[in-house]
């Protein structure tokens, strides 16, 4: 099955406690396509600048990434600058140019319209409605991403869009301004009683929360000595959930919680180096011998 994915693509320039990059590439539809790619064939509808480098593009294509969605726009690329300090749970904004991407209106291709699963990035939510009104039969699994700055300034257009989908991806800040409650369940529970019947709660360090229904999964986040980059962490998690569910074909509660530990271990690649730096290098063998290692890391024996 492929996965359809809609959102941003950008150039980031960041610094962390570890170095500092320029003009590197960012931006949700960028990080889950790649992570995705790992998994299953991936379809792509974002824009960029006229200033948006060909060897970016390249890459993404070296990844088997369907770019007949991919717009290069007159002016510049959508370009976000931030600093991260020693708890790289958190992002200090320095700078936003939403250039081409501020008049961004998604248009499927006739070969984008109807997606196995789709997953709407993290883009205004009537955006993200103009996405499934152009989709011409319902995906098996309609998923999306949201963030604070909608959750606060659009939250009517985004009960809209929420009340169509099927799985949301939030971190548990996210999830508790949306929900009004404090405890992450009770906000999981509220949010699926918004529409999505699976709620998907990013927790960075601590891990992953799957809500189905009235199941509850956890995964924890894989333990690593180093963290370079956390930007692009959770779309990648995102994009390997994913393309994980394409690969295995089917929406039971055992792929899906599979699928936590599987985005959870390419997320953990994505933050070992900057940007998509770490993607260029990852193998099969690698991810293969990493999800062994999470299974080894989680596995006990029965309690008597």
């Amino acid at each position: 099955m492929a996965v359809l994915v809609v959102g941003s693509i950008a150039l980031d320039s960041l610094e962390t406690p570890f170095g500092k990059r320029d003009d590197v590439p960012g931006g949700s539809a960028t990080f889950f396509s790649t992570a995705a790619s790992f998994f299953a064939p991936v379809q792509l509808v974002g824009v960029v600048g006229e200033d948006f480098p060909q060897e970016h593009v390249d890459f993404l294509k070296s990844r088997g990434v369907d770019l007949a969605g991919l717009t290069r726009a007159p002016g510049k690329t959508f370009r976000w600058k931030g600093r991260y300090g020693f708890d790289l749970n958190e992002a200090h904004t320095l700078d936003t140019q939403l250039n081409v991407f501020g008049e961004f209106r998604p248009e499927l291709p006739a070969s984008f319209r109807n997606p196995d699963l789709l997953f709407l990035g993290n883009i205004h939510p009537e955006l993200q409605g103009l996405v499934l009104d152009q989709v011409e039969k319902r995906p098996r699994l309609v998923a999306m991403d949201t963030m604070n700055f909608w959750i606060a300034g659009s939250r009517e257009a985004l009960l809209k869009t929420l009340a169509r989908v099927d799985m949301l991806f939030v971190n548990d800040a996210e999830a508790r301004q949306l929900a009004g409650e404090h405890n992450v369940i009770k906000a999981a529970r509220a949010i699926q009683a918004m529409g999505p019947a699976r709620v998907v709660i990013k927790r960075g360090e601590y891990g992953v929360m799957l809500f189905d229904g009235e199941h509850v999964f956890a995964a924890p986040a894989w333990p690593l000595e180093e963290v370079f980059d956390p930007t692009g962490a959770g779309d990648s998690f995102a994009g390997g959930f994913m393309g994980y569910v394409s690969q295995r074909g089917d929406l039971s509660l055992r792929t899906l919680r599979q699928a936590c530990v599987a985005g959870t271990a390419i997320a953990s690649f994505c933050v070992e180096k900057f940007s998509l730096d770490r993607f260029r290098e990852l193998d099969q063998q690698q991810i293969a011998a990493r999800l062994a290692a999470f299974k080894a890391l989680t596995h006990f024996d029965e309690i008597a």
